[in-house]
């Protein structure tokens, strides 16, 4: 009998053991698991949106973003990688000729505007740290703190946000002379934000401005989201 009670104790210890050796198995493989979500990529869907101006029926569809940690990892810095489609119909416009750009660049209050002579799709985003980029915020904030940077499409920018600043980004844009349909797409455009200790937050636009006597400017925002 002592000798059956030893033997069922010593199943028992070993049970034991091996049940403890596999929630000690789980603990390392949660903690890997955490680990690599800490560092991994986070991608984010964007829905399509539409806009019918004069003239224009703007498009912007196929947008997302992927959203990575800084290289620099100071804890003040992340990436976006984002992508999309830009698409403009225009029905009417005049031919215009191009001419200088006197566009926005460090215009405060000109809210993306150009003005070189021709129609124009043009599509970016609009970045700011610590500020909810909805419609009231950018026109509360960007008179002040606006940039437009402009960079090619397979390319990339820098930014340095301090909190309440919003920036402009222009991704690219298109000249417009006649009736028809016309698109900027784009894939991976990188924008490195750099200075932002606290939340950021994007949202793309896409702008169309028709010239004429019947001078129009109709702006499609995106859906504001989370860059970390």
């Amino acid at each position: 009998m002592r000798g059956s009670m030893s033997n069922n104790r010593t199943a028992g210890l070993r049970r034991g053991v091996q049940i403890a050796g596999v929630g000690a198995a789980a603990t390392v493989a949660l903690g890997l698991f955490s680990t690599g979500a800490a560092n991994a990529d986070t991608f984010v869907p964007l829905p399509d949106g539409q806009k019918l101006g004069p003239n224009v029926t703007i498009t912007h569809n196929n947008e997302h973003a992927i959203i990575s940690p800084s290289l620099a990892a100071n804890g003040a810095g992340r990436v976006a990688w984002l992508s999309g489609n830009a698409i403009a119909e225009v029905t009417a416009t005049p031919e215009g000729k191009v001419g200088p750009n006197n566009g926005p660049k460090n215009n405060p209050g000109t809210n993306n505007s150009s003005t070189h002579g021709t129609s124009e799709l043009s599509t970016g985003y609009i970045i700011g740290c610590q500020v909810s980029i909805g419609e009231n915020a950018i026109s509360a904030n960007v008179g002040a703190t606006a940039s437009l940077t402009k960079a090619g499409v397979s390319g990339g920018i820098g930014l340095n946000l301090g909190p309440g600043q919003v920036a402009f980004v222009q991704v690219d844009s298109k000249d417009i002379q006649k009736p028809g349909t016309y698109s900027v797409e784009y894939q991976d455009f990188q924008v490195d934000v750099q200075g932002c200790g606290g939340y950021a937050q994007a949202r793309s636009y896409t702008v169309v401005e028709i010239i004429g006597n019947d001078y129009s400017k109709t702006t499609l925002y995106g859906m504001p989201f989370s860059i970390g």
